[in-house]
């Protein structure tokens, strides 16, 4: 039976109507599909400008005559109770309703009505198809977070039955809870890991340590898919090695939508289909592809909540070689309040100091992963989970890579613990300014 498909509609989100006008937006031509985004775009403006007392007051003092003067909405707009936000036709009782995971510092509750949310279920099963995987049979190795409450605990537990998948809980990694995962591989026929970059990222140290090809202990693995972190290309690598399968990076957003996926010549496919997705600079205005700025997404079929011109938080480049139907995100940099602010007057994005330090700590066999914080304009915190200290030749290595790609005297503070806290959720934030 097809459980996945069954509890959505039993939810009541309308899931075989997504998929057919998904199906129908996918057949419109390339050259028609700018009027399309045209239409959708001003469909769902409009719809806001009528219904919802919220947008009305948050466009008040603006006059829209073209897309460009609609005002970009902020997550500290979204500051107010959900009530609030909703359209007039709508309730707490009749949408879907979730949370944000607070990565961007602003967390807040949102809503999708049930049409938008099965839209962004057949988005997903879109995607996912692309690599073989259907969510009603394909079984899911889960590096995720899990509520630590006992009723909590065992929600998810059921509800990772019901939709084919079993959880890793990432809060504790040491070798030994890497050994009980690897074991669970030569037991259980999966066809995908899906989870956190980082989580997975340790299971595929642990293996290449003892020297193990994933897809040689479990021979129905097809693909690794990564969310929620950066993936670096050395960690690519690492984990298309352990695996030996290949590794997608999928971007999304929980109040929008699946926003970028990668396809099997590793670009990095955009959501044209739900979604409308520009580049802003800092004062809002759109550059075109190949240029770096402020992502800035629209939700064309959310009618409960408004999601129009919605700065995500994140930066970011679109490729010159988009079009309206095709379009593809060149580099993601990271998030707007990730950068770091340097005593010279330097601003560099703070993935950038992660990245620099990652080079030459992950030389050291040693240490097994670390985050970075900025806690004065001069001075840096890297705390790392390992066995032993850094040594006095790694901690020099670090601070002359530190001077060579960022700027001189800078004070570094290493501290090693026995394993990295994570947020409830199970992320880990691999950089953050704390000035």
């Amino acid at each position: 039976m097809n459980w996945f498909d069954a509890i959505l509609k039993v939810k009541g989100f309308p899931i075989e109507q997504a998929q057919k006008h998904l199906n129908y937006i996918q057949s419109i031509p390339e050259e028609e599909y700018e009027s399309f985004l045209e239409k959708q775009k001003q469909a769902i403006l409009k719809y806001h400008l009528q219904h919802t007392p919220f947008y009305q007051e948050h466009t008040a003092r603006h006059k829209i005559n073209r897309w460009e003067d609609v005002p970009i909405l902020t997550k500290t707009d979204l500051q107010r109770p959900l009530k609030e936000r909703l359209s007039t036709a709508y309730t707490t009782r009749n949408v879907y309703i979730n949370k944000t995971s607070g990565s961007s510092g602003h967390p807040f509750v949102f809503a999708k009505d049930k049409f938008c949310h099965a839209m962004t279920w057949a988005i997903i099963f879109n995607r996912f198809g692309w690599f073989g995987l259907d969510f009603n049979t394909s079984l899911q190795a889960r590096f995720y977070g899990i509520p630590l409450e006992k009723m909590g605990y065992y929600k998810e537990r059921i509800k990772d039955k019901f939709a084919n998948r079993y959880r890793f809980p990432i809060f504790d990694l040491n070798e030994e809870k890497l050994a009980e995962f690897l074991a669970k591989f030569y037991s259980k026929a999966f066809d995908y890991i899906n989870g956190y970059t980082s989580s997975i990222e340790l299971f595929a140290k642990y293996l290449a340590k003892k020297n193990i090809v994933l897809k040689k202990v479990c021979p129905s693995l097809k693909v690794c898919i990564v969310t929620s972190e950066m993936l670096f290309p050395e960690t690519k690598q690492l984990l298309e090695n352990q695996f030996g399968v290949p590794v997608v990076n999928e971007y999304g957003a929980s109040e929008l939508d699946l926003i970028a996926f990668q396809n099997q010549e590793s670009q990095w496919v955009l959501n044209t289909e739900t979604l409308y997705i520009e580049i802003v600079d800092e004062n809002g205005a759109i550059l075109p592809p190949g240029q770096e700025g402020r992502i800035i997404v629209s939700s064309l079929f959310n009618k409960a909540h408004p999601f129009i011109r919605y700065d995500l938080g994140d930066i970011g480049v679109l490729s010159p070689k988009s079009n309206a139907k095709k379009a593809y995100l060149e580099r993601l940099v990271g998030r707007t309040n990730d950068i770091a602010r340097l005593p010279s007057g330097k601003v560099v994005p703070g993935l950038t100091f992660y990245y620099v330090t990652k080079s030459i700590i992950e030389d050291d066999t040693n240490v097994k992963e670390f985050v970075i914080q900025q806690t004065h304009p001069d001075t840096f915190e890297i705390t790392y989970a390992a066995v032993a200290d850094i040594s006095i030749e790694k901690q020099n290595q670090i601070k002359q890579a530190v001077e060579k790609y960022l700027e001189k005297g800078l004070r570094l503070n290493l501290k090693r613990v026995k394993f990295l806290k994570r947020k409830k959720s199970g992320k880990l934030k691999q950089f953050e300014s704390l000035v």
